[in-house]
Protein backbone atom coordinates (compact mmCIF):
# COMPACT_ATOMS: atom_id res chain seq x y z
CA UNK A 1 0.00 0.00 0.00
CA UNK A 2 1.48 3.38 -1.20
CA UNK A 3 0.93 6.60 0.64
CA UNK A 4 -1.38 8.01 -2.24
CA UNK A 5 -3.81 5.10 -1.21
CA UNK A 6 -3.17 5.56 2.49
CA UNK A 7 -4.42 8.98 1.71
CA UNK A 8 -7.67 8.39 -0.44
CA UNK A 9 -9.31 5.95 2.30
CA UNK A 10 -11.52 6.54 4.61
CA UNK A 11 -10.07 8.58 7.45
CA UNK A 12 -9.14 6.04 10.59
CA UNK A 13 -7.69 6.64 14.17
CA UNK A 14 -4.32 4.23 13.81
CA UNK A 15 -2.96 2.61 17.01
CA UNK A 16 0.83 3.14 16.14
CA UNK A 17 2.74 1.21 18.39
CA UNK A 18 6.24 2.24 18.99
CA UNK A 19 9.84 0.92 19.86
CA UNK A 20 10.36 0.22 24.06
CA UNK A 21 14.13 -0.29 23.53
CA UNK A 22 16.50 1.23 21.41
CA UNK A 23 16.61 -1.66 19.17
CA UNK A 24 16.82 -0.63 15.08
CA UNK A 25 13.12 -0.04 14.08
CA UNK A 26 12.57 -2.59 11.34
CA UNK A 27 13.35 -5.63 14.14
CA UNK A 28 9.78 -4.58 16.01
CA UNK A 29 7.65 -2.77 13.95
CA UNK A 30 6.30 -3.69 10.14
CA UNK A 31 7.00 -2.44 7.03
CA UNK A 32 3.35 -1.79 7.02
CA UNK A 33 3.60 0.38 9.85
CA UNK A 34 6.30 2.77 8.30
CA UNK A 35 4.04 3.22 5.86
CA UNK A 36 0.66 4.15 7.12
CA UNK A 37 3.14 6.75 9.58
CA UNK A 38 4.62 8.54 6.58
CA UNK A 39 0.85 9.06 5.32
CA UNK A 40 -0.49 10.86 8.82
CA UNK A 41 -0.50 14.42 9.10
CA UNK A 42 -1.66 14.69 12.63
CA UNK A 43 -0.90 12.58 16.01
CA UNK A 44 -2.13 12.55 19.22
CA UNK A 45 1.13 11.51 21.58
CA UNK A 46 1.78 10.88 25.31
CA UNK A 47 5.23 13.02 24.93
CA UNK A 48 6.07 15.18 22.04
CA UNK A 49 9.69 14.96 22.20
CA UNK A 50 9.70 11.25 22.37
CA UNK A 51 7.58 11.09 19.37
CA UNK A 52 9.74 13.35 17.31
CA UNK A 53 12.07 10.99 18.16
CA UNK A 54 10.67 7.83 17.56
CA UNK A 55 9.53 9.21 14.06
CA UNK A 56 12.81 10.04 12.97
CA UNK A 57 13.84 6.64 14.13
CA UNK A 58 11.36 5.35 11.36
CA UNK A 59 12.06 7.31 8.75
CA UNK A 60 14.60 10.50 8.76
CA UNK A 61 13.00 11.93 5.45
CA UNK A 62 9.67 13.07 7.50
CA UNK A 63 9.32 16.37 7.70
CA UNK A 64 8.82 16.38 11.27
CA UNK A 65 7.92 20.80 11.60
CA UNK A 66 4.58 19.74 9.50
CA UNK A 67 3.16 17.79 11.50
CA UNK A 68 0.45 18.52 13.96
CA UNK A 69 0.80 17.23 17.77
CA UNK A 70 -1.99 17.19 20.66
CA UNK A 71 -0.83 15.88 24.46
CA UNK A 72 -2.81 12.81 25.67
CA UNK A 73 -1.42 11.78 28.75
CA UNK A 74 -2.90 11.19 32.60
CA UNK A 75 -3.20 14.90 32.51
CA UNK A 76 -5.01 15.87 29.78
CA UNK A 77 -8.46 17.46 30.54
CA UNK A 78 -11.37 14.64 29.92
CA UNK A 79 -13.55 17.50 28.02
CA UNK A 80 -10.22 18.39 25.75
CA UNK A 81 -10.15 14.71 23.96
CA UNK A 82 -12.92 14.97 21.79
CA UNK A 83 -11.67 17.68 19.97
CA UNK A 84 -8.36 15.66 18.87
CA UNK A 85 -10.42 13.77 16.51
CA UNK A 86 -11.13 16.94 14.50
CA UNK A 87 -9.34 16.36 11.72
CA UNK A 88 -11.23 12.86 11.13
CA UNK A 89 -14.48 14.96 10.76
CA UNK A 90 -12.37 16.51 7.55
CA UNK A 91 -11.47 13.43 5.93
CA UNK A 92 -8.03 13.36 7.71
CA UNK A 93 -6.30 10.22 9.44
CA UNK A 94 -5.17 10.52 13.20
CA UNK A 95 -2.06 8.73 14.66
CA UNK A 96 -2.08 7.64 18.02
CA UNK A 97 1.49 7.18 20.10
CA UNK A 98 2.11 6.25 23.64
CA UNK A 99 5.45 6.47 25.40
CA UNK A 100 6.26 2.70 24.04
CA UNK A 101 4.62 0.12 23.00
CA UNK A 102 1.34 -0.45 22.34
CA UNK A 103 -0.96 2.60 22.23
CA UNK A 104 -4.44 2.33 24.28
CA UNK A 105 -2.98 -0.33 26.02
CA UNK A 106 -2.37 0.24 30.00
CA UNK A 107 -2.29 3.89 28.46
CA UNK A 108 -4.59 7.12 27.79
CA UNK A 109 -4.62 6.63 24.59
CA UNK A 110 -8.01 4.25 25.43
CA UNK A 111 -10.00 7.56 26.41
CA UNK A 112 -8.84 8.52 22.99
CA UNK A 113 -10.41 5.55 21.44
CA UNK A 114 -13.69 5.36 23.05
CA UNK A 115 -14.45 8.50 21.70
CA UNK A 116 -13.78 7.50 18.25
CA UNK A 117 -15.93 4.35 19.00
CA UNK A 118 -19.21 6.07 20.16
CA UNK A 119 -19.01 8.32 17.20
CA UNK A 120 -18.52 5.82 14.28
CA UNK A 121 -14.68 6.40 13.24
CA UNK A 122 -13.45 3.84 12.01
CA UNK A 123 -10.56 2.29 14.42
CA UNK A 124 -7.60 0.66 13.42
CA UNK A 125 -4.73 -0.95 15.55
CA UNK A 126 -1.21 -1.76 14.07
CA UNK A 127 1.02 -4.71 15.19
CA UNK A 128 3.68 -3.81 17.44
CA UNK A 129 5.22 -4.53 20.51
CA UNK A 130 3.69 -5.03 23.89
CA UNK A 131 5.85 -5.64 27.18
CA UNK A 132 2.59 -7.04 28.53
CA UNK A 133 2.08 -10.03 26.54
CA UNK A 134 6.06 -10.42 25.38
CA UNK A 135 6.98 -11.17 28.90
CA UNK A 136 3.39 -13.24 29.42
CA UNK A 137 4.98 -15.09 26.41
CA UNK A 138 8.01 -15.55 28.29
CA UNK A 139 7.09 -16.23 31.21
CA UNK A 140 5.91 -20.01 31.19
CA UNK A 141 3.08 -18.83 32.96
CA UNK A 142 -1.09 -19.14 32.23
CA UNK A 143 -1.38 -17.41 29.05
CA UNK A 144 -5.35 -18.16 28.84
CA UNK A 145 -5.96 -16.05 32.19
CA UNK A 146 -4.26 -13.39 33.13
CA UNK A 147 -4.58 -9.72 34.60
CA UNK A 148 -2.55 -6.60 34.34
CA UNK A 149 -2.43 -4.96 37.90
CA UNK A 150 -0.43 -0.99 36.36
CA UNK A 151 1.54 -0.04 39.48
CA UNK A 152 1.07 -1.35 43.04
CA UNK A 153 0.11 1.04 45.55
CA UNK A 154 2.75 2.83 47.42
CA UNK A 155 1.40 2.72 50.62
CA UNK A 156 2.54 -0.12 52.84
CA UNK A 157 -0.72 -1.82 54.22
CA UNK A 158 -2.87 -1.35 50.93
CA UNK A 159 0.43 -2.80 49.15
CA UNK A 160 0.38 -5.78 51.29
CA UNK A 161 -2.98 -6.41 50.62
CA UNK A 162 -2.94 -6.21 47.13
CA UNK A 163 0.09 -8.52 47.22
CA UNK A 164 -2.07 -10.79 49.01
CA UNK A 165 -5.18 -10.29 46.69
CA UNK A 166 -3.18 -11.48 43.75
CA UNK A 167 -1.64 -14.16 45.62
CA UNK A 168 -5.14 -15.68 45.96
CA UNK A 169 -5.93 -15.26 42.30
CA UNK A 170 -3.36 -17.64 41.54
CA UNK A 171 -3.73 -19.89 43.90
CA UNK A 172 -7.37 -20.14 43.25
CA UNK A 173 -8.14 -19.46 39.71
CA UNK A 174 -4.47 -20.11 38.55
CA UNK A 175 -4.82 -16.42 36.88
CA UNK A 176 -1.25 -15.13 36.03
CA UNK A 177 -0.90 -11.47 37.85
CA UNK A 178 1.14 -8.87 35.90
CA UNK A 179 2.60 -5.56 37.51
CA UNK A 180 4.92 -2.86 37.26
CA UNK A 181 7.10 -0.66 39.58
CA UNK A 182 8.97 2.42 39.61
CA UNK A 183 12.06 1.40 37.57
CA UNK A 184 14.54 2.80 40.65
CA UNK A 185 12.59 0.38 43.40
CA UNK A 186 12.82 -2.67 41.01
CA UNK A 187 15.35 -4.39 43.66
CA UNK A 188 13.44 -3.34 46.40
CA UNK A 189 10.13 -4.89 45.00
CA UNK A 190 11.53 -8.28 44.15
CA UNK A 191 13.03 -8.51 48.05
CA UNK A 192 9.83 -7.33 49.41
CA UNK A 193 7.68 -10.35 47.59
CA UNK A 194 10.57 -12.46 48.53
CA UNK A 195 9.30 -12.01 52.00
CA UNK A 196 5.89 -11.22 51.46
CA UNK A 197 4.95 -14.13 49.42
CA UNK A 198 5.30 -17.91 49.48
CA UNK A 199 8.67 -19.14 48.57
CA UNK A 200 6.96 -21.83 46.27
CA UNK A 201 5.39 -19.10 43.89
CA UNK A 202 7.12 -18.29 41.01
CA UNK A 203 8.54 -14.88 39.72
CA UNK A 204 9.47 -13.82 36.38
CA UNK A 205 11.08 -10.52 35.87
CA UNK A 206 11.42 -9.26 32.38
CA UNK A 207 13.83 -6.42 31.02
CA UNK A 208 14.33 -4.37 28.15
CA UNK A 209 11.85 -6.03 26.43
CA UNK A 210 13.14 -6.22 22.62
CA UNK A 211 16.13 -4.86 23.32
CA UNK A 212 20.09 -5.74 23.56
CA UNK A 213 19.69 -6.28 26.94
CA UNK A 214 16.96 -7.93 27.27
CA UNK A 215 16.42 -10.55 29.82
CA UNK A 216 12.97 -13.16 31.20
CA UNK A 217 13.72 -14.95 34.10
CA UNK A 218 11.32 -17.32 35.74
CA UNK A 219 12.50 -18.65 39.28
CA UNK A 220 10.80 -19.53 42.83
CA UNK A 221 11.23 -16.77 45.04
CA UNK A 222 12.60 -18.67 47.22
CA UNK A 223 15.80 -18.60 44.82
CA UNK A 224 15.50 -14.95 44.04
CA UNK A 225 15.47 -14.55 47.81
CA UNK A 226 19.29 -16.10 47.41
CA UNK A 227 19.88 -14.24 43.80
CA UNK A 228 22.20 -11.52 43.08
CA UNK A 229 20.30 -9.37 40.76
CA UNK A 230 20.46 -5.46 39.63
CA UNK A 231 17.44 -4.62 37.99
CA UNK A 232 17.34 -0.49 39.29
CA UNK A 233 16.87 1.88 36.83
CA UNK A 234 15.98 -0.88 33.68
CA UNK A 235 12.50 -0.87 32.31
CA UNK A 236 10.98 -4.17 33.66
CA UNK A 237 7.78 -6.12 34.35
CA UNK A 238 6.89 -8.30 36.96
CA UNK A 239 4.84 -11.90 36.54
CA UNK A 240 3.69 -14.33 39.48
CA UNK A 241 2.12 -17.63 38.71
Amino acid sequence: MDEDAILTQAPALYLIPSTMSDAPVDTVLPAGNLEIIRGIRHFVVENVRTVRRFLKRCDRTIDIDSLSFVTLDEHTDPRDIPAMLDPMANGESVGVISEAGCPAIADPGADLVAVAQSRGFRVVPLVGPSSILLSLMGSGFNGQSFAFNGYLPYEAKARTAKLREMERRIRQEGQTQIFIETPYRNNRLIAELTKTLPPAMRLCVATDITGPRQSIVTLPLSRWARRQYDYDKVPTIFLLG
